[in-house]
C-alpha cells in the first residue's frame, strides 16, 4: 500500500511544480510583454526626433 500512495504524492507533486512553473512563465511572459512595448514607444519617439531634427537641417542647408 505504501508504494501506490507514493506514486500518487510524486505525481501531485509534479503537478504542482508545473503549475507553479506555468505561473512562473506567465509573469515573465507578462514582463516581456512590457518592455516590449515600452521599446516600441520609444523607437517611435527617437523617430519623430529625428525626423523633426532632419527637416530643420534640410531648412537650414536650403536657407544657405
Amino acid at each position: 500500500m505504501f508504494w501506490p500512495m507514493f506514486a500518487i504524492v510524486v505525481g501531485f507533486l509534479g503537478i504542482a511544480v508545473l503549475g507553479v512553473l506555468a505561473v512562473r512563465v506567465f509573469v515573465e511572459a507578462e514582463r516581456l510583454g512590457k518592455q516590449v512595448t515600452d521599446s516600441a514607444r520609444r523607437i517611435s519617439q527617437a523617430a519623430d526626433d529625428l525626423e523633426r531634427a532632419a527637416v530643420g537641417v534640410a531648412r537650414s542647408v536650403d536657407a544657405v
